[in-house]
């Protein structure tokens, strides 16, 4: 079942529909923060939302999806490339790392959020699939905006392969979130060497 959230463009909900799904989507950081990842359910955050099971299941029809809109919002639109470049030095590689920094604390700071999204990204589910393009491409244009218009394709394939093999493994466990942010830093730096 495809859910209006995937199928509808997000101009496209009225007002209505798209307080319904912020309403979803705070309920569901919630319910999260106090439950974790593996005891959500869609009910429970619809009941956390003030809305039926059945209109919940409307826009979100899986908790994968749910789990891969949230990080969507949370991680990625609440936090702008912008503001992660600003932040970062003159050199492409302070710049980048600006934006893996950015992204780490982010991702440190909900790390229910980032263990249930590195779940739900690795899904078949099709509302899944579509953000996990929208997900890689958000992450690439950082590293673009990071580097300038001219940046060699290459390169940031290399470097985005990088940051989600990194949240790959952080989601494993084999990277903590606290060693993540330098970790990076270290991988972006190698990566930067002689291309930038």
């Amino acid at each position: 079942m495809s859910s209006q959230v995937s199928t509808l463009p997000r101009r496209g909900l009225n007002a209505r529909q798209a307080e319904t799904v912020q309403k979803l989507l705070d309920a569901a950081a919630q319910e999260l923060a106090a439950v974790g990842p593996e005891a959500l359910t869609i009910r429970t955050v619809a009941g956390r939302a003030g809305v039926s099971p059945a209109t919940a299941y409307t826009y979100f029809g899986s908790k994968n999806h749910l789990y891969a809109e949230l990080f969507h919002r949370k991680v990625l639109l609440e936090h702008p490339v912008e503001q992660a470049v600003e932040v970062g030095g003159r050199t492409p590689v302070e710049r980048v790392a600006a934006v893996t920094r950015h992204l780490a604390t982010v991702l440190g700071a909900s790390p229910h959020l980032a263990s249930a999204a590195n779940h739900a990204l690795l899904g078949t589910d099709p509302d899944v699939e579509r953000l996990r393009i929208v997900i890689g491409a958000e992450i690439h244009d950082r590293f673009r905006s990071a580097l300038g218009p001219d940046a060699d394709a290459e390169l940031l394939d290399a470097l985005t392969l990088a940051l989600t093999g990194a949240l790959l493994q952080t989601g494993m466990g084999l990277i903590s979130y606290d060693d993540l942010a330098d970790r990076l830093d270290a991988v972006m730096a190698t990566i930067l060497r002689g291309n930038a």
